[in-house]
């Protein structure tokens, strides 16, 4: 399998070398040349397979000579040894229809550990490979930054500067990284938003001469395996449900896109996925995109889901260019467009084609504290801000199929909101009882590019 930018210009590389690259140099982000494709026989025969076995069966079309059956197996063994949960994401069901996918069983409490857990191990074989070292650049919301601290603490080769917007994370969510104290790891602060974190991330991996410096490589979605890492749970959940012999449908609480975007590969490589309902917030550029056409940035809304917080979502570029016919040489000039004005309208036949598998929903604060107050009473389950609004837009949804909403996070990440709606305040599982007494270590500094390079400047080591 090979990988291309989705603008067109950039190298085509391997499985290893799109991962190591995260960005691709044209600014673009790197997608497989084709979808690989399962027959209904062959996800038949994943049914009972532990989730290791599935993900190395899902995962294998995509890495090529990078890395084969026994390493994935090496892999995913190692990095969900680490899961509180056998089932690694257990499937809970809620009624008749409805069910949650619990993702939040690994060390972060967060969704983003079933990827970078198995991703934190990858970079590490890559490089020892070949001898290299990477400066790891990220922004967070809150999740991925814990997550991917986690993944790569004290790793040989990585060193991590990551970015998360000053006061703008739950307590939690900032102590899970800022207490990590191995060398290798540097939190910063930003004086602003996500969406400023994330402008100075790609702004760095645009700078050449920044980038020549050092060898910079990314954690987020952005990057194409953290993305394939989470495709395995549509699999693993569709199966459970009767997949392929019964179609599914998802709800995904969405702020850049990527959870979302890995059920669409997934429904891409065969899985019979009837709906992907794309939950938002009152931050909702991602809404009125796929309902009115209409993707234009808007300030962003602080809100009690801060993950979500998020007006411009990296990932939706993907689904551009396969909605585009993969035209990279348009989506270049179309992207370039966006960035100066932050305005883009979807083409009919291009909203249409999205609606044939994507639909939406916007859940504003009281729809999302009502949810949490409804699923305590009626199913005894305590949600995170997160999850709420994507089951509440499953709630919303008229289909037939069996629908999974992705609980994206353990609640007590999230005590002050879960709290304020249920009167239940949620507690740290006993693994993290010491967080909130453990020192702390950041820096604060302002949302400017510049600012931001000289600090990582003095601190990493470069080419």
């Amino acid at each position: 399998m090979r990988y291309i930018s989705t603008r067109g210009a950039a190298p085509i590389l391997d499985f290893a070398g799109a991962t190591l690259a995260g960005l691709a140099s044209d600014g673009g982000l790197y997608v497989p040349e084709h979808w690989p494709r399962f027959s209904e026989a062959e996800i038949a025969a994943m049914a009972g397979l532990s989730y290791v076995e599935v993900a190395v069966r899902v995962c294998r079309p995509f890495t090529g000579d990078s890395l084969d059956e026994t390493a994935l197996r090496s892999i995913f063994t190692a990095a969900y040894g680490r899961f509180a949960h056998a089932a690694v994401v257990p499937l809970k069901q809620l009624d008749h229809r409805h069910f949650l996918l619990e993702l939040f069983h690994g060390p972060t409490l967060a969704f983003k550990d079933v990827a970078l857990q198995a991703l934190g191990l990858v970079f590490e074989r890559f490089l020892g490979r070949s001898g290299q070292h990477i400066t790891v650049i990220g922004a967070t919301s809150g999740d991925t930054g814990s997550a991917a601290i986690d993944a790569l603490a004290g790793r040989s080769g990585v060193e991590v500067f990551m970015l998360h917007p000053h006061g703008r994370v739950s307590e939690v969510q900032r102590r899970q990284m800022t207490t990590v104290l191995e060398a290798n790891i540097h939190n910063i602060a930003i004086e602003g938003n996500f969406d400023d974190a994330q402008a100075i991330v790609k702004a760095m991996f645009n700078d050449a001469a920044f980038a020549q410096r050092f060898p910079l490589a990314a954690v987020n979605s952005i990057n194409w395996a953290r993305l394939l890492f989470q495709v395995v749970y549509y699999f693993t959940s569709a199966l459970s449900l009767g997949a392929p012999h019964r179609p599914v449908s998802y709800a995904v609480p969405t702020g850049n896109f990527g959870d979302v975007f890995a059920g669409y590969v997934a429904a891409q490589m065969g899985l019979p996925i009837q709906q992907l309902v794309v939950a938002t917030n009152e931050n909702d550029i991602l809404h009125r995109a796929l309902s009115a056409g209409d993707y234009s940035a808007g300030t962003v809304q602080p809100t009690e889901a801060p993950s979500m917080d998020i007006q411009v979502s990296s990932n939706f570029e993907r689904l551009l260019f396969d909605l585009a016919g993969r035209d990279g040489v348009a989506l270049k000039a179309r992207m370039a467009d966006f960035e100066a004005t932050k305005r883009m309208v979807l083409p009919d036949d291009q909203r249409a084609a999205a609606a044939r598998l994507f639909t939406s929903a916007r859940v504003d604060t009281a729809e999302m504290a009502d949810t949490m107050r409804w699923a305590l009473a009626h199913t005894g389950e305590l949600l995170d801000p997160h999850t709420a609004i994507g089951l509440a837009a499953a709630r919303r949804d008229a289909g037939t199929a069996p629908i999974v909403t992705l609980a994206t996070a353990h609640p007590a990440k999230f005590p002050a909101a879960v709290a304020a709606a249920t009167g239940v305040t949620p507690q740290l599982p006993e693994r993290l009882a010491t967080l909130m007494t453990r020192p702390e270590r950041y820096d604060v500094a302002p949302a400017r590019l510049q600012e931001i390079e000289a600090h990582i400047a003095q601190r990493a080591r470069p080419r």
